[in-house]
């Protein structure tokens, strides 16, 4: 317990610096749809310390969300994500994929949210189409008729949204009705056994089929088979993303990957 402490004040001392000093970095892990064709990529914030290495973000999300610092974080993946699209635009064999962007809860309710997304649009001159924000259910319940609001808000302008994590939380499906989501994200846990365990089969059709039916598509995480690459395509999954497909990389290195998935 001792150790995690000192660790945890450790991260929390380097990360107001790491803010500063720019060491974050993002990476890009390829989205394809039932015929393996690159749609799109999820963007993943990556932090290499001078001292400490490579930080996992599951060790310092949960810092930043603590303070104010989630909020500074949060704006540039925003604008990086969307300088990357820039540069993704300018190039044929990549010009109409899409950029999946975490968006936080303390990001999200914040009352220039919306303001914020259309200026980084603007700035970067993208197709907000092509700009896709994810959501977990928490944000949906915290206020759900000023989440809805905003949500249509930028849809008018474009933007699309996507419920990450669907299955874990609460997954209210009175809430879910009335979530003006374009894409159902199902979490990997209900991945992991398919096409092993049959009990996972009919939860996850259940699910493809709930979200057609409120006209929502369903992208798959954490795929690291064949065999559930095949399952998921039987039970109408329409996007896939996860290590069989191909890793988080830098953006360097994701525009040839992503032609030759």
């Amino acid at each position: 317990m001792e150790e995690t402490v000192t660790l945890q004040a450790q991260l929390a001392n380097a990360l107001h610096s790491a803010v500063q000093l720019q060491q974050f970095e993002l990476y890009y892990q390829v989205q394809v749809d039932s015929q393996q064709r690159p749609v799109g990529a999820e963007a993943l914030i990556r932090w290499e310390h001078p001292q400490l290495g490579i930080v996992s973000p599951s060790d310092f999300i949960s810092l930043a969300e603590a303070s104010d610092l989630i909020l500074s974080i949060g704006q540039w993946v925003l604008e990086t994500a969307c300088a990357q699209l820039k540069r993704w635009q300018s190039q044929l064999h990549t010009s109409g994929l899409s950029v999946a962007v975490n968006i936080s809860p303390r990001q999200f309710h914040q009352c220039n949210f919306v303001e914020t997304v259309l200026q980084a649009i603007a700035s970067c001159n993208i197709s907000p189409s092509l700009l896709k924000l994810e959501l977990t259910e928490t944000v949906i319940l915290d206020n759900t008729s000023e989440t809805i609001e905003k949500m249509h808000q930028l849809q008018r302008a474009g933007v699309e949204f996507a419920l990450d994590d669907f299955g874990t939380g609460y997954s209210s499906l009175s809430h879910l009705r009335s979530c003006p989501a374009d894409y159902l994200k199902l979490d990997g846990s209900f991945i992991r056994a398919l096409g092993e365990d049959e009990t996972d089969d009919p939860i996850v059709r259940g699910i493809v089929q709930l979200a057609h039916s409120l006209n929502m598509a369903v992208i798959a995480e954490w795929v690291t088979t064949d065999a559930q690459i095949d399952r998921l395509r039987l039970l109408g999954c329409d996007l896939v993303q996860g290590y069989r497909i191909g890793r988080p990389v830098a953006a360097t290195a994701f525009g040839t990957s992503a032609t030759t998935v």
